[in-house]
């Protein structure tokens, strides 16, 4: 089965759309790096579950490792740049997940954020 859709009939609500070259308006921490250690029943929805509180807000983790030991599941997860309220906000989202039976959140030293020197120009003569 196929499915195709018109793109070119828009309607108007699609046209009053902020564009992609708007910034992103949500808050960030540069340079604050936080774990979400989960332990969960070994099922397979867990992952899924974990993972879309952080996709749901536009991020990927910076490390994810789960490992499977008798029947239940450990899930270490390293999100970047987000604030104290928001990584207190997902840990708490993420302990109301029926399979999961244990949430800790770390606060990892945060790392420094340097802007990449500019490369000199030389002017041409």
């Amino acid at each position: 089965m196929s499915l195709t859709v018109n793109t070119s009939a828009r309607n108007s609500s699609a046209l009053d759309a902020p564009s992609a070259s708007v910034p992103d308006a949500r808050v960030t921490a540069p340079g604050r790096r936080v774990v979400f250690s989960l332990a969960a029943d070994a099922d397979p929805g867990a992952l899924p579950r974990v993972l879309e509180y952080v996709a749901k807000r536009g991020l990927v983790p910076l490390a994810l490792h789960s490992r499977l030991t008798g029947g239940m599941l450990d899930i270490a997860m390293e999100v970047g740049d987000l604030p104290q309220a928001e990584s207190d906000h997902i840990g708490r989202c993420l302990g109301q997940i029926p399979m999961v039976t244990r949430v800790t959140v770390i606060e990892l030293p945060a790392t420094k954020v340097e802007a990449e020197p500019m490369p000199e120009l030389a002017a041409a003569e």
